[in-house]
């Protein structure tokens, strides 16, 4: 039986030994980044059954990396802060699944792993997604393989042309600024980056044949983002 895989983003070099430490102990693979930056870079590069988020880090905080991790999976994720009033925890648990307040005991670090982990499984066993969805005007994706159909034909698409698909097409409808969609696809924060975003956007057009004034897929919606638009057949 493979180990449950376990991703831990935490700025405090020893209160991560200790939560990694006792985790493994219980029989958990543990990935341990430092910054909301490199655990979203972790959690794109692999697969994990539970998420340890701590709320204050640099770079970005625990809210904006669970915000990018919600727009692609329902892993569970337990927010762990040293905030302990009741509005905090209401905020924490907007997007988080379980909210731990600082000081925490590894006894009760380890039960609520395990009542996640256990609930991920039950999900999992129910719910499978669908592989290819395919669209109005000849647009299909395959999730699982990572292709793009138009009219059948297999459309080469670059890795963060496909990734900006997937955030969009995914999160159906939802308005995504270029800012949110290039520190989701490049995982990096600078706002100043927004052109490489309409660059890569504009090629995917291009490939999809998805023409700017009448989209079938992808709508700008001026001074504000993009959505996808896209109806499944």
């Amino acid at each position: 039986m493979m180990e449950q895989q376990i991703l831990l983003v935490e700025d405090d070099r020893e209160i991560a030994r200790i939560i990694k430490d006792t985790l493994i102990k219980e029989g958990y693979a543990v990935t341990w980044a430092t910054t909301g930056i490199e655990g979203l870079e972790d959690f794109s590069a692999g697969s994990y059954d539970l998420i340890l988020v701590d709320w204050m880090m640099p770079e970005m905080d625990g809210l904006s990396m669970i915000e990018h991790i919600r727009l692609q999976s329902d892993v569970p994720i337990i927010m762990i802060s040293a905030k302990s009033n009741e509005s905090d925890k209401v905020t924490g648990l907007q997007d988080a699944d379980d909210y731990l307040a600082k000081p925490f005991s590894l006894e009760e670090l380890k039960a609520r792993v395990r009542s996640q982990i256990r609930r991920w499984q039950r999900y999992n066993r129910v719910f499978t997604a669908e592989d290819m969805v395919s669209y109005v005007h000849g647009l299909k994706i395959d999730w699982v393989k990572e292709c793009v159909y138009i009219e059948e034909v297999e459309v080469s698409l670059t890795q963060k042309e496909f990734a900006l698909l997937k955030v969009l097409a995914q999160n159906p409808f939802e308005l995504f600024t270029k800012e949110a969609l290039y520190t989701h696809v490049w995982h990096q924060v600078e706002l100043d980056q927004t052109h490489t975003v309409t660059v890569h956007i504009k090629a995917l057009r291009e490939k999809l044949q998805d023409p700017v004034k009448s989209p079938n897929y992808i709508q700008t919606v001026w001074g504000k983002g993009y959505r996808f638009i896209g109806e499944q057949v």
